[in-house]
């Protein structure tokens, strides 16, 4: 707690001088609310309009959460495949390089077109977006582990499945847990965009409302919301990443001994 009291004071000192000076030029130049409302307003708004928006927010985060469970599991599986067998990933790599080069914007429309306006379409965004930041993390993992642990086991008589399941995939991790934390900020944002395709109520639902009425400040608060949820998961995962690793050494540390 100390060490994160002593790395966080500077950007949230910076934050809060960014605030009051947000709100004091808002004030001094008599800004319209309707272009840019102070923070002060903002955070009325926050407080005040909890009732129109907490069940927007408790949609995305349940179409968040679905999501980026399916898209990680998809992105380590087809990591896992593609790794194993090194003419698949020959053939498949290259395609899912370029599928990254198709904005997810464009494809939004075509998946209501294909799938409908329930359910399915939006998971499958959250999908697209969370897939390829884990399973290229996840393959580059597993490709850095090292060569000479994996001779020493090679002459030791160990099978593929043991090198991979006692050495590649724990050297792994550490990549693995980088993508999942890249893909959960990203998971929150594709759950937005899903909801702009035609949704009942979401984020992005009520951001789209606010929008189209001009009140700027409910946008605000949409936008916190995103960024609250986005360092909430990003969190979550740090947290379970440094247990995780504490386990490992402690094990380590007990078969050495």
């Amino acid at each position: 707690m100390k060490k994160l009291i002593h790395k966080g004071w500077r950007p949230a000192l910076v934050l809060i001088l960014l605030l009051i000076i947000w709100e004091g030029s808002s004030r001094m130049f008599d800004v319209p609310e309707w272009l840019l409302p102070a923070p002060s307003l903002i955070w009325q708004e926050a407080i005040s309009g909890w009732s129109q928006y907490s069940h927007h927010l408790f949609s995305t985060i349940q179409l968040t959460l679905l999501g980026f469970a399916i898209g990680s599991s998809f992105g380590l599986l087809v990591a896992i495949l593609l790794h194993m067998i090194p003419k698949l990933r020959e053939a498949i790599y290259p395609l899912l390089i370029l599928s990254q080069n198709i904005p997810i914007i464009v494809l939004a429309p075509l998946l209501v077109i294909w799938f409908g306006f329930g359910w399915l379409p939006k998971v499958i965004v959250i999908v697209l977006v969370c897939f390829f930041p884990i399973a290229v993390a996840t393959m580059d993992g597993l490709r850095q582990t090292n060569q000479e642990l994996m001779h020493y086991m090679k002459m030791a008589g160990a099978s593929k499945a043991q090198i991979f399941r006692k050495l590649q995939w724990p050297h792994a991790i550490p990549s693995i847990f980088s993508g999942l934390k890249i893909s959960a900020t990203y998971s929150v944002m594709g759950a937005v965009i899903s909801e702009w395709l035609g949704a009942n109520e979401g984020i992005g639902v009520y951001m789209t409302l606010a929008s189209s009425s001009f009140r700027t400040d409910r946008v605000f608060v949409a936008i916190c919301l995103i960024m609250v949820l986005s360092l909430l998961l990003f969190g979550i995962i740090s947290q379970i990443e440094k247990a995780l690793t504490k386990w490992q050494s402690k094990e380590a540390d007990q078969q050495h001994g």
